[in-house]
């Protein structure tokens, strides 16, 4: 069956403290959740209403069990969630100090994770070609075998075959922890963008691709590498999307921030419901930066990823709302 998401790469147990304001060795009790951005974005955007999987690996252990447990409980399809028998599936701590100190802590993901033994022989090519929207991340890019399974991915779904209303999405996600430098990291990003129509990333993952500058001069650098739709998120100054034929903005959205962590997957699920929806450009700009606002408030990821009746009523009362 074909998805209108379907997401590659990594996936955890997120480990978040109830105490929030205090370091992890003061904390008393903690939560747990599913984590990972591309499987937090598969979740996003199935609560928006759409059909969604994701390709990824666990541990052959209790806590892949669990994993199983809540894609099934957030309605996103596990079929191509296979267990790595002699790892562990991952855990991710973190520190919840607001409004800017999300510290996070990684577990099990050194010197490999099960989501960075992502092969290529066993992908269903079939599902990544007929996918309305594909999905990867650079993180998945760090390693083998996941590098060449995702590049074959890629590579099968080329952009110049791609049908009216499909899209390939890289989400830019550069996490230094993984990779032994930036530079490393663009030579691998340069690989993977001849091959997507959609770049997503803040102004730090834009210079790991294509260089610093002004974001709409590194908006600019990703449409001349191919790419249809560059999305550059600017902070405090809100964020930008491009195409040849225009640039839009979206102003920043005023919350108080409980937990950072989750705003980018929440704004990805639901850029992807807007694409889905064919909505126009602002519209789907709108929609993305209030659903990040609303993680953005509250404490958890997965768990508290909006509907799309929140985002509406909070779009509405910003005074920037549209009819679906």
């Amino acid at each position: 069956m074909s998805y209108d998401l379907l997401t590659m790469g990594r996936i955890s147990v997120d480990i978040y403290p109830n105490d929030v304001g205090v370091g992890l060795a003061d904390v008393t009790s903690f939560g747990k959740y599913l984590g990972g951005s591309p499987s937090n974005v598969a979740v996003a955007c199935a609560r928006h209403g759409h059909r969604t999987s994701v390709i990824t690996r666990t541990g052959q252990d209790p806590f892949g069990e669990y994993l199983h447990r809540e894609l099934a409980r957030y309605n996103v399809d596990d079929s191509f969630v296979s267990a790595v028998a002699d790892l562990q599936t991952p855990v991710t701590f973190c520190a919840i100090k607001p409004p800017e100190d999300f510290p996070l802590y990684f577990y099990g993901r050194f010197p490999t994770a099960p989501d960075l033994q992502i092969r290529a022989e066993d992908l269903n090519l079939e599902a990544v070609e007929s996918a309305k929207i594909f999905w990867s991340t650079v993180t998945g890019l760090c390693q083998e075998p996941s590098r060449s399974a995702q590049l074959s991915a890629h590579e099968h779904r080329s952009r110049e075959r791609l049908a009216p209303g499909q899209y390939t999405v890289l989400d830019l996600d550069y996490r230094p922890m993984f990779w032994s430098s930036a530079d490393d990291a663009g030579a691998q990003v340069k690989k993977l963008l001849p091959h997507i129509n959609v770049a997503i990333g803040n102004r730090e993952e834009c210079a790991v691709a294509v260089g610093d500058g002004s974001a709409e001069e590194q908006a600019d650098r990703l449409l001349d590498a191919g790419v249809t739709l560059a999305v550059v998120k600017m902070g405090s100054a809100g964020v930008l999307a491009k195409t040849a034929e225009e640039t839009v903005i979206s102003e920043p959205v005023a919350v108080e921030t409980v937990n950072g962590l989750g705003a980018g997957d929440s704004f990805g699920g639901a850029f992807c419901h807007g694409l889905l929806s064919e909505w126009p450009l602002q519209n789907t700009l709108d929609f993305a930066n209030v659903a990040g606002a609303i993680v953005a408030s509250r404490l958890a990821c997965s768990e508290d990823m909006p509907t799309s009746e929140e985002v509406h009523a909070l779009l509405a009362g910003g005074g920037r709302g549209f009819l679906a």
